[in-house]
């Protein structure tokens, strides 16, 4: 036997030791499986073996020392399984290994200089460890993957690995690297970069305007870079995500971003962008997730002049700015994405990127307000929608056509200047999971509708002028106090106030006629003739009983008293002749 291949089954407890004995195997595969045990009990140790793929189950124990013979080993992949222990420096040579997958487990210790010498290396992966120390400079000079995420290593990254010719994808996030990023302007196949979550520092250098127009993914995110973004993204690239959250970035949003017609994700978010809204970004159709929050845009959000602005928007955070002016209207009516969403017929998928042959895994992470804490999602699901507006300076009243938008799953307009009623088409987003529209000047009742709302597990509207009696029924008999302080007159549960008995509403058939034109009776019209004609009886008659007759208005009737007679007289003749 050659290939032993029993991956992606649910098989359970220990493999026999008696694969050991199978002398001519070349491809040995048990991953995502159960397995448990420990690797050296069944591994075989023969020259013929090049591919050995165990991971993805419960191995636990040291890292094995791999048999002497094992030199031919082409790949060799551990990942996801209980190894423990520093790994085995006595290993000073596999010259033929290609692929070295070591990620997800509990490997500790520095990572032995034998690593960073395996002359064929291409894809190496140490993710998910408690490796500590430097990185040495890599020596290979084919290497096309290295993933050192989620450890405890820190220093400089030796620049030298940005010259390897064939380098496109590097991800050092979650760990305390630190430096600046001029080695980038040596990464001229750089595809994937992700740096978050360490404590580089510096400035974007401007030569970034030279990578790889295949250059996808970019996350600096959680790091102390500073500066201004270069206005150098070619046209016809291929960016797919830009992430540079939390850092001090400062100045416009580069225009340049517009020739990004492939990207998905653009989270700003807690910067000090100064700037304007980028109202041009609205033409990038592929859109998906759009983060300002936290800067210092400023001024009112203008009409787009694209037809159909941000169509395939489905995350759009712009809180937390100085934002003015009316809410976007012509960009609610526009955000297909939140609308109509069947999600039977939608396959989970998360936000992010896979690389060829599975080579590489991404998930886009957002740090979005959910429920009224800040939450870091470290995976976002496609049908995640949410619009927060919050903190800004927004007014005028909040725009019926946002009850197109029932696909969304949290809406925040806490926090601005917002007037008049809270409109009854929010009825319509029947996903809603949160709404807040606290720290307004919101007036009138809330809309009864709202509590078809079956969704809705979290309710803020405190902080307003609303009256009138809070709905009852559904989710509102789950809402407590703290829903609605500070309004002006609400009523009714959860609050302790009982509501007055209601004031009879007119009668319908007045707003009938007053509907009808038709019918030629208009009530605007009749009533204030009435009321003066009124009055003036009553003036005419004072005068009449406390003066005696008045002598213009005896000269008036008796006038056409006689006239009246004259023309009696004169028909009463002509009836006589005939």
């Amino acid at each position: 036997m050659t290939d032993l291949l029993i991956e992606y089954n649910n098989f359970t407890g220990m493999l026999p030791s008696s694969l050991s004995n199978l002398g001519n195997l070349v491809d040995l595969e048990v991953e995502c499986n159960n397995f448990e045990g420990k690797i050296t009990d069944f591994l075989p140790n023969v020259k013929s073996l090049l591919y050995l793929y165990v991971g993805s189950n419960s191995f636990s124990g040291p890292f094995p020392s791999l048999g002497a013979n094992l030199t031919k080993l082409v790949e060799l992949g551990l990942s996801n399984n209980q190894l423990r222990g520093p790994l085995p420096s006595q290993i000073i040579g596999l010259p033929n290994l290609t692929w070295l997958s070591l990620g997800d487990n509990l490997i500790n210790g520095t990572i032995p200089s034998w690593v960073f010498s395996l002359p064929a290396l291409e894809y190496f992966n140490l993710s998910n460890n408690k490796l500590t120390g430097h990185v040495k400079q890599f020596k290979s000079t084919h290497l096309t993957h290295v993933d050192l995420s989620n450890n405890n290593l820190h220093g400089r990254f030796p620049s030298s690995t940005f010259k390897l010719v064939y380098l496109s994808s590097l991800i050092l996030s979650s760990n305390n690297f630190s430096g600046e990023l001029d080695m980038l302007c040596h990464a001229i196949s750089l595809e994937i970069l992700v740096l978050s979550s360490n404590s580089f520092n510096g400035s974007i250098p401007q030569c970034s305007g030279n990578f790889s127009i295949y250059f996808s993914l970019l996350d600096l995110r959680k790091n102390n870079f500073s500066g201004t973004i270069p206005d150098t993204f070619a046209k016809k690239n291929y960016f797919e995500t830009i992430n540079l959250d939390s850092n001090g970035f400062e100045g416009p949003v580069p225009k340049s971003l517009e020739n990004c017609k492939m990207l998905r994700v653009l989270d700003l978010g807690r910067n000090k962008f100064s700037d304007k809204f980028p109202y041009w970004l609205g033409n990038l159709t592929l859109l998906q997730v759009l983060i300002l929050r936290s800067n210092k845009f400023h001024g009112p959000i203008p009409n787009s002049k694209f037809k159909i602005p941000f169509p395939n928007l489905r995350v759009m955070d712009l809180s937390n700015n100085n934002f003015t002016g009316p809410l976007p209207r012509k960009y609610f009516k526009n955000l297909n994405a939140m609308m109509n969403v069947d999600e039977a017929s939608f396959e989970l998928k998360y936000l992010g990127m896979r690389g060829g042959g599975s080579t590489y895994y991404y998930n886009d992470c957002l740090t979005i307000v959910i429920k009224g804490s800040t939450i870091d999602m470290v995976k976002v699901l496609t049908i995640f929608t949410v619009i927060d507006l919050s903190k800004n300076n927004f007014e005028g009243q909040i725009p019926q056509i946002i009850g197109k938008l029932n696909s969304i799953r949290g809406l925040n307009l806490s926090h601005n200047s917002l007037t008049g009623h809270i409109p009854a088409s929010l009825a319509n987003l029947t996903m809603l999971e949160w709404l807040d529209l606290s720290s307004n000047k919101l007036t009138g009742e809330i809309p009864q509708q709202l509590k078809n709302l079956k969704s809705l597990e979290v309710l803020n509207l405190s902080q307003n002028q609303l009256v009138g009696p809070i709905p009852q029924g559904n989710q509102f008999d789950t809402f407590l106090n703290g829903s609605y302080i500070d309004n002006l007159a609400l009523c009714g549960p959860p609050l302790l106030n009982a509501c007055s008995p209601r004031t009879p509403q007119p009668p319908p058939l007045m707003f009938q006629q007053e509907d009808n034109t038709s019918s030629g009776f208009n009530w605007e019209v009749i009533l204030p003739g009435y009321i003066c004609g009124l009055v003036w009886g009553l003036v005419m008659g004072y005068f009449m009983f406390s003066r005696g007759k008045p002598q213009w208005l005896v000269r008036i009737i008796e006038g056409e008293r006689n006239k009246s007679g004259k023309r009696f007289k004169k028909h009463s003749h002509r009836n006589r002749a005939r």
